[in-house]
């Protein structure tokens, strides 16, 4: 098993667009001219996702053409319409007679706390995270949907941490399975392989860490009104060729990653998300590439907290 850059893939192009004032942005994959098949499954309670039906075993799409992730909230879903316009100008979607029809998903995090509220991700943002993905602009921190991220909110956002973007993926012969991931959790982060905590809820302080499981497990009353700035967005990609139905299950245990990574995962207060895209036609055991989905991103929820600094008066991982 060998570690190769996200951007190795074939049929496959990711760009950044920010706007580092106001501290959002978004991050695109795009999937070339003729789409992928892709699958979703979301395990938070609180998702802002747009055609989130067409990637149901059910609906008749076989294939996307590019997935968004976002911040803004759910006011960073008319981000969408700018990859729509983008991949319509250059002839990408489904052909209904006088045009071509771009399927664009998109799920979005809440960033709206971190900088300036007003500002959310909008069309011309999603036009130009086209453009860089053309470019090859993709990096890993708080760049793109990874901009405004922060994590380890149970208390607020005066004990909470600097977090990002991040990917990671690897080859194992022709195989290869990487994941890209927006970090903007509710929960501490975990190293997955020590168990040592790398990001997450500070001590007032502001230099040691507190246990959000433990602040969790204080106190078992009724909260009507959590905070509901979090959401940890994420894509795996592989080059093994898979249908819709099955990569809905191979996203499913990708969310093992998430698990192993942050606590507390999954809560109402969180719209952890996560799909699966097949780019190629290696054949490959459904359940191995499901696993390795869940350690790629796994990494890849390292990468996005340890490549940030402190920013917008949070602290990062760096700094402590």
């Amino acid at each position: 098993m060998k570690e190769i850059p996200i951007t190795e893939f074939e049929n496959l192009k990711i760009g950044n667009a920010e706007n580092t004032q106001a501290a959002t942005g978004c991050t695109v994959l795009l999937f070339g001219p003729d789409g992928a098949p892709a699958g979703l499954d979301v395990r938070g309670g609180g998702p802002a996702s747009r055609e989130s039906e067409l990637l149901k075993p059910m609906a008749a799409a076989q294939v996307i053409h590019a997935i968004l992730l976002s911040g803004g909230s759910a006011f960073g879903l008319d981000a969408a319409g700018g990859v729509q316009r983008y991949l319509e100008q250059h002839g990408i979607g489904f052909e209904v007679g006088v045009t071509r029809v771009p399927l664009v998903c998109e799920s979005c995090l809440f960033d709206l706390t971190v900088g300036d509220a007003g500002v959310r991700p909008d069309a011309a943002m999603g036009y130009a995270a086209c453009e860089g993905a053309e470019a090859g602009n993709y990096r890993d921190g708080s760049f793109g949907a990874g901009t405004g991220a922060t994590v380890g909110k149970l208390a607020g956002m005066e004990t909470c941490m600097k977090s990002g973007i991040g990917s990671y993926a690897v080859q194992i012969g022709e195989l290869r399975v990487g994941a890209i991931v927006a970090v903007n959790a509710l929960g501490d982060i975990y190293d997955w392989k020590t168990g040592r905590k790398v990001a997450g809820l500070l001590a007032p302080d502001r230099h040691t860490f507190l246990d959000s499981e433990e602040e969790v497990f204080r106190n078992y009353e009724v909260v009507e009104n959590k905070f509901v700035g979090n959401t940890t967005i994420g894509v795996v990609v592989t080059n093994a060729a898979f249908a819709k139905t099955q990569l809905c299950k191979i996203a499913g245990m990708a969310h093992d990653g998430y698990a192993r990574s942050i606590r507390p995962v999954h809560t109402t207060a969180d719209g952890d998300s996560i799909y699966a895209v097949s780019l190629g036609t290696v054949a490959a055991d459904q359940d191995m590439v499901g696993a390795l989905a869940a350690r790629v991103m796994s990494e890849a929820i390292l990468r996005a907290v340890r490549s940030c600094g402190s920013g917008y008066g949070h602290p990062g991982a760096a700094d402590l």
